[in-house]
C-alpha cells in the first residue's frame, strides 16, 4: 500500500529528515525493529495528539508501547540507585537505532487492575484517602486519624495524647488512636470464607492411610502430611472421625506450635489456618488449574456478618458527617457522592473539599459516575480500568508529559466517545504529547497527526503506510484510508426467532426487576451506555443455563508457556504428525515435556538474578530461544522443524498443513477457525500473555466454533478490530447463527447494531439512571423511533451509509 500523495507539506506531514530546529519539537524514532517492525522511522510531533492506526497485529503497539513508552520508562528507571532498581521490573532497551526527544511517558492501558480483594475504585484513585482525611476532621464521634477510617489498616489497640505546654500551663491539645479501621472479622475483605472440610480429607481414614485429599500434599513431605502424622499431637493410625474433641481442635484450629519431626524443628498449626495461608491468600487467577478447581470446590465466600460487607470496623462506621458514614459514602453512586460533597460547607477543610470534588466530578466527566468507590477494582472491565487510571492524571499539574493510551474508546457507547475525545484534547492543551492507539473513526478524526501502520498484520505488517493529517489519511490508498468512512446498512430482512430465553425479575446491580425475552436462533445485540446494565442483565442471568457459552475478554488461564497452539488443542495433532513422520514419540515435540531444552527448561530464556541489581533475562545460548533440544530440531515435517512451525503465522500454517507431506486435517480445521475469527496474523507459539482483550476473546471463540447449536454470549467482540475487519466479524456472526447457534452480543459498535436481527437497549442512563429496558425490536424500528440515545446515534450512523 502506498502513502497518500501530499500536495503541500504541513506541520504534521512526514519529512525524510528532520530539521535541526525541529528536533526539540519531535520524538524521533529511526530504525525500530521491535517485534514485527521493519526498520520503522517516524517523527512524532510533541504537544500534539497523534493517533496510530492499522489492522490488528500491524505493529502499532510495538511502536508506541514497545518502543517509545518502553524506552522512556527504562531511562527513568536508570536514574534510580541500583538498590531501588532491584525492586523494579527489568526493562531491556528496545531494538531501535535512534530514539530521542523523549519525555516522561505515562501509560494508561487496558490492563485490568489487580484482583487484590482490598483494592477498590476508591483506593486506586486516592478518593478514599481524601475521604478518610475528611472524616478524621469532621466525623462525629471522632474516632482517630485518617487510618482509623481505613479498611486496609489493621486494628492495633493503642492510644495517647499530645500535650502542649504554654508557660506554666499544660493542656491536652488532641487525643489520638492508632486503631485502624479494618474489620477484624474479615480483615478488610468484606467477605468471609467457609471451608468445606469434606474436600480436605476423608474422615473414614487415618493420616497414615492417606486421609488428606488436598492437591499437592504428598505423603513423604515434611511440610504437610508427615508434619501432622508425626507431630505427636495426633494419633496417625486413628480414623479422623474417631478423634476426641481435643484432637479435633488441635487438628483443625491449633495455634502455631513448635514440634520436632525426625529431629527437624517445624511449626505445626491447625489445618484450617494452614489452608487459609496456603491457598486463600493468593490470587485465584494465578493458581494452577487443578489448585483453582480445588479452591472453588472447597471454599464458599459470604458477606461478612460483622461489618455487613463494608470492610470497616464498628468504630469507623459509627463516625458520621451530616448523618453519612464513610461506609455510606463509599457505597454511594459517585455522581451522588459528588453532590453530597458539594453540599458540605466547612471553611476549615475547604481545599480538601475542592480537591475531592474535582476528583469525583472527573469520574462523572469520564463516564464513570455510575461506579461506587467501594467497587472492587478487579471487577472493572478493561475500558473501565483504563478510564479509572485516567482520573489520576486529569488534575495533574505536570506538563510536557507523553501520555500513551490503548484504545481509550473500548467499552464506550457512541454517546460517551465525545467525552473521551474532550479529555484527550484537554491533556494535549495542557502542553502534553498524547499518543493514542485507536480504531474508532470518531477518535481518529480529532488527531493532529496520524501514523498508519501495515499494510497487513504480523510479517505482512510493520511498515509505515501513511503519516500526516486526517484528511490526508482519508484520501490515501491505505486500508485504513479506504475504510475510514465505511458504514454498515440496515438489513432488508431479519431472521425470525425459533424460541426465547426468558429473564424474569433481574435485579443484579442497578437492574430494576427487568423482565425480557431474549430471542433464540437470531443475532441479538444488547446496547446501552456504559453502566446501563447490559452486562448485569446478560452475564448475570443467562450463563448459568445449560448450553450457554460465554466468550468474554477476561484473561486466559495458563502459564507464560501457553500459546495459541496449546490453548486451542492445535499442538496435539501437530505433535502426532511430527511423531508419525519421524517414527518417534509425540512427547519429544513438546517444550513442556521430553523435548524441552534442558538449559532453559523449554522457556527459551535464562533468567539471571543479580542480587540488589535488576535481574536479566537473556535468550538461551543452547537452544537460541527455540525452546527445544538440538536433537529434536533434527526431525522435520514438510521440510520444517517444530520450532519453525511454531514460529509460523496462522495464515502460513493453514497452507502448510493443507497439502503434501505435512497434510494434517485436524490441525487444518483448527487453523481455519483461527483465520475465520481474524487471528490469521498470530504466530502459533506467541505467548498468550501478549494478547489483547479482543484477541483473547476471538481465540476463545475459535475454540468453540466446532460446537453446533447452543447460545453464544460475546462481550464487545469488535474491541481491537480494524475498520476493515468489522465486516469479516459480521460475516462470522452470520455464519454462527446460520449454523443453528443463537448469538447474543453486548456491543457499542453501530455496524454490529445495524446488522442485528433484534436489539435490546438498556438505559436510559447509567447507574441508578439506567437498569431498564428502553427498547426491544428490530434495528429499523429503533432508527425510526429515535427514542433512545442508541437510536439517535444509530440513525445518524446509517444516514451516512
Amino acid at each position: 500500500m502506498s502513502k497518500a500523495p501530499m500536495t503541500a507539506p504541513t506541520a504534521s506531514a512526514r519529512t525524510s529528515e528532520p530539521h535541526a530546529a525541529d528536533s526539540h519539537d519531535m520524538i524521533r524514532v529511526h530504525g525500530a525493529r521491535v517485534n514485527n517492525l521493519k526498520d520503522v522511522s517516524v517523527e512524532i510531533p510533541k504537544r500534539r495528539l497523534t493517533v496510530f492506526t492499522g489492522v490488528s497485529g500491524s505493529g502499532k503497539s510495538s511502536l508506541v508501547f514497545g518502543t517509545v513508552a518502553a524506552e522512556s520508562q527504562r531511562l527513568i528507571n536508570e536514574t534510580y540507585s541500583a538498590f531501588v532498581q532491584g525492586f523494579m521490573p527489568t526493562l531491556a532497551r528496545p531494538e531501535v537505532d535512534v530514539l530521542d526527544g523523549l519525555t516522561t511517558a505515562i501509560i494508561v492501558d487496558q490492563q485490568r487492575m489487580g484482583a487484590d480483594p482490598r483494592s477498590t475504585v476508591g483506593t486506586a484513585t486516592d478518593a478514599n484517602a481524601m475521604l478518610r482525611i475528611l472524616f478524621s476532621r469532621l466525623g462525629s464521634p471522632h474516632v482517630g486519624p485518617p487510618g482509623a477510617y481505613a479498611f486496609n489498616v489493621p486494628s492495633v489497640h493503642a492510644s495517647g495524647a499530645i500535650t502542649v505546654e504554654r508557660g506554666n500551663q499544660k493542656a491536652v491539645k488532641a487525643t489520638f488512636s492508632r486503631t485502624g479501621g479494618m474489620c477484624p472479622g474479615c480483615e478488610g475483605r468484606g467477605t468471609v470464607s467457609d471451608i468445606d472440610l469434606t474436600q480436605l480429607y476423608d474422615d473414614s481414614k487415618s493420616l497414615a492411610e492417606g486421609a488428606f485429599t488436598i492437591p499437592g500434599w504428598k505423603s513423604d513431605s515434611f511440610w504437610t502430611v508427615r508434619l501432622y502424622a508425626e507431630s505427636g499431637l495426633l494419633d496417625p493410625d486413628k480414623a479422623i472421625r474417631d478423634y476426641t474433641e481435643r484432637e479435633m481442635r488441635d487438628f483443625l484450629h491449633r495455634e502455631p506450635t513448635k514440634v520436632k519431626v525426625e529431629g527437624v524443628n517445624l511449626t505445626y498449626e491447625g489445618l484450617i489456618p494452614k489452608i487459609r495461608k496456603s491457598f486463600l491468600s493468593k490470587d485465584k487467577e494465578a493458581m494452577q488449574p487443578h489448585i483453582r478447581a480445588f479452591v472453588e470446590r472447597a471454599v464458599t465466600f459470604t458477606t461478612c456478618p460483622e461489618c455487613e460487607g463494608t470492610r470497616l470496623s464498628e468504630a469507623a462506621r459509627s463516625s458520621k458527617i451530616a448523618g453519612i458514614s464513610i461506609a455510606d459514602a463509599c457505597a454511594m453512586q459517585i455522581s451522588d457522592l459528588a453532590d453530597w460533597v458539594r453540599g458540605l460547607d466547612e471553611p476549615s477543610v475547604a481545599p480538601l473539599l475542592t480537591a475531592l470534588q474535582q476528583t469525583l466530578d472527573s469520574f462523572t466527566g469520564i463516564g464513570l459516575g455510575y461506579l461506587s468507590l467501594d467497587r472492587p477494582s478487579g471487577t472493572l472491565s478493561g475500558g473501565e480500568a483504563q478510564r479509572t487510571k485516567m482520573i489520576r492524571h486529569l488534575g495533574s499539574s505536570l506538563t510536557d508529559v507523553t501520555y500513551v493510551f490503548d484504545e481509550p474508546t473500548t467499552g464506550l457507547h457512541p454517546h460517551d466517545i465525545q467525552r473521551m475525545n474532550d479529555l484527550l484534547l484537554r491533556l494535549r492543551d495542557k502542553g502534553n504529547t498524547v499518543l493514542v492507539v485507536e480504531h474508532k473513526p470518531e477518535t481518529i478524526a480529532i488527531a493532529d497527526h496520524v501514523v498508519d501502520l501495515g499494510p497487513g498484520a504480523g510479517t505482512a505488517g510493520g511498515a509505515v503506510c501513511f503519516e500526516g493529517t486526517v484528511d490526508g489519511l482519508r484520501g490515501s490508498d491505505t486500508l485504513t484510508g479506504r475504510h475510514f468512512d465505511d458504514r454498515a446498512a440496515l438489513k432488508k430482512t431479519v431472521r425470525e426467532p425459533t424460541g426465547h430465553l426468558e429473564i424474569r425479575g433481574a435485579h443484579a446491580h442497578n437492574l430494576r426487576d427487568v423482565d425480557v425475552d431474549v430471542p433464540l436462533g437470531v443475532l441479538t445485540v444488547v446496547t446501552g451506555v456504559a453502566g446501563s446494565g447490559k452486562s448485569s442483565l446478560i452475564h448475570g442471568s443467562i450463563p448459568v443455563r445449560e448450553g450457554v457459552v460465554s466468550v468474554d475478554q477476561s484473561p486466559i488461564r495458563g502459564s507464560r508457556r501457553s500459546n495459541p497452539a496449546t490453548y486451542t488443542g492445535l499442538l496435539d495433532p501437530i505433535r502426532k504428525a511430527f511423531a508419525k513422520a519421524n517414527g518417534v514419540k509425540p512427547a519429544l515435540f513438546s517444550a513442556n515435556s521430553e523435548g524441552a531444552c534442558p538449559t532453559c527448561n523449554g522457556t527459551g530464556v535464562v533468567y539471571t538474578d543479580l542480587g540488589m541489581m535488576a535481574g536479566v533475562a537473556t535468550v538461551c545460548e543452547d537452544c537460541e530461544g527455540k525452546r527445544f533440544q538440538a536433537a529434536v530440531l533434527e526431525y522435520r515435517l514438510g521440510g520444517r522443524d517444530i520450532s519453525e512451525v511454531l514460529a509460523m503465522p496462522v495464515t502460513e500454517a493453514v497452507e502448510f498443513f493443507a497439502d503434501g507431506e505435512a497434510r494434517t486435517p485436524a490441525a487444518h480445521r483448527i487453523l481455519t477457525r483461527l483465520v475465520d475469527v481474524g487471528l490469521g496474523y498470530l504466530s502459533l507459539g506467541q505467548p498468550l500473555t501478549t494478547l489483547s482483550g479482543g484477541e483473547r476473546q476471538r481465540l476463545k471463540l475459535a475454540t468453540h466454533m466446532s460446537d453446533k447449536g447452543g447460545v453464544y454470549i460475546l462481550d464487545e467482540p469488535t474491541a481491537g478490530l480494524h475498520l476493515a475487519d468489522v465486516e469479516q466479524l459480521l460475516g462470522l456472526l452470520d455464519k454462527l447463527v446460520d449454523s443453528g447457534t443463537s448469538v447474543i452480543v453486548i456491543e457499542h459498535h453501530q455496524a454490529v447494531m445495524a446488522h442485528a436481527d433484534w436489539i435490546i437497549d438498556l438505559g436510559p442512563g447509567a447507574g441508578h439512571d439506567g437498569g431498564q429496558v428502553v427498547f426491544e425490536g428490530t434495528p429499523a424500528d429503533l432508527v425510526a423511533a429515535r427514542s433512545t440515545l442508541t437510536g439517535e446515534h444509530l440513525a445518524d450512523y446509517v444516514a451516512g451509509h
